[in-house]
């Protein structure tokens, strides 16, 4: 099946409507306008597959455009940790031909409508296309896209408006459990952690300063990304443990690095595991103060299965990813306790 039909209906929109942007509408009716292949069922509307995550000052993440899947999961809505989707488009499974050909039927009237010369016997011929596949063992696969990458709108316009494709094969381009585990996992997110210090406001030399993090929230996050009835995927960050930088060399500073998943706070008579005892003061720093930071590290793995509509067997895939790691800074004042000696 050519792609050109496809790309001269893009042309022939933006022939007919001088300036107008070229929006994910637009682009999905052209392959009508020439006279090819169309799904209007691949466009979500409000409530539908939803999930987006990004990295400030750069455009990373997922924002699924014209998709099936929908995203689901306590890790969606933080800050994204800047992992790509590697594919920007890609086509997805979608309706048998029984149920296409009545998505096209109730197209009749806006297909006349903008084909004003058109007639019924080249009506009949476009609908004759979806009408030689009832009764056929497939699916319909219509493109969707990552509007989250820079690329992928361009990429999706390359891409034909439907592939009729026979029951237990994945046409070139086709979404696999492969990509549809790097959507969830370019969804996935975790929060940023919260320091708490004891003492809080000011510490001093040779003073252990306690360190843990305060709401938190639960430690596993997980992201689950669904082509109903297809397949699904779900990735799942689990809390593992804290890494404490004093913000100085080690002449300066003593960390102490047996912090379990959170940290430990401060519990009077307790056993100094996780934080810094400062051995100089910080009055000769830039601000008078050390910066110390505290990084999350959140190992991530994966696990889906194809349940059908994809590669010929069903199977389980199970990836694991670099862990996430997410900073946060404080700043700690450090001084010294004056003593006079009297004689």
């Amino acid at each position: 099946m050519s792609t050109e039909p496809t790309r001269r209906g893009e042309r022939e929109i933006q022939a007919r409507r001088p300036g107008s942007r070229h929006r994910p509408r637009a682009a999905l009716l052209a392959p009508l306008l020439a006279g090819g292949l169309l799904t209007v069922a691949a466009a979500p509307g409000p409530g539908g597959p939803h999930g987006e995550s990004f990295q400030t000052g750069r455009t990373v993440g997922v924002r699924l455009q014209n998709s099936g899947i929908t995203l689901s999961g306590s890790g969606l809505g933080a800050r994204s940790d800047g992992y790509r989707i590697k594919r920007p488009c890609w086509y997805e499974p979608g309706q048998s031909a029984e149920d296409m050909l009545k998505t096209q039927e109730d197209m009749r009237a806006w297909w006349f409508h903008t084909h004003p010369g058109g007639t019924e016997e080249q009506y009949q011929k476009f609908i004759k296309q979806y009408q030689d596949k009832v009764g056929q063992d497939g699916r319909w696969w219509t493109p969707a896209y990552n509007a989250a990458d820079p690329n992928g709108m361009s990429c999706w316009t390359g891409l034909q408006g439907a592939l009729w494709v026979p029951a237990g094969t994945t046409p070139p381009g086709g979404i696999t459990i492969q990509e549809l585990m790097q959507i969830a996992r370019a969804a996935l997110t975790v929060p940023k952690p919260t320091i708490k210090l004891s003492p809080d406001a000011k510490s001093y030399v040779n003073l252990p300063t306690w360190v843990w993090l305060d709401g938190n929230g639960p430690t596993t996050r997980s992201v689950t990304a669904t082509l109903p009835g297809v397949m699904t995927a779900t990735v799942t960050a689990r809390l593992d443990g804290i890494k404490i930088d004093a913000g100085t060399s080690s002449d300066r500073a003593e960390v102490r690095q047996e912090c379990g998943a959170t940290g430990h706070p401060y519990v009077k008579g307790g056993t100094f595991t996780c934080g810094v005892r400062y051995l100089r003061a910080s009055i000769d720093q830039p601000r008078k103060v050390y910066t110390l930071t505290v990084t999350t590290v959140w190992p991530v793995t994966g696990q889906g299965a194809n349940a059908g509509g994809g590669p010929v067997a069903p199977f389980i895939y199970a990836p694991v990813y670099e862990p996430v790691q997410v900073t946060a800074t404080r700043d700690v004042r450090v001084g010294e306790v004056q003593s006079v000696v009297r004689p």
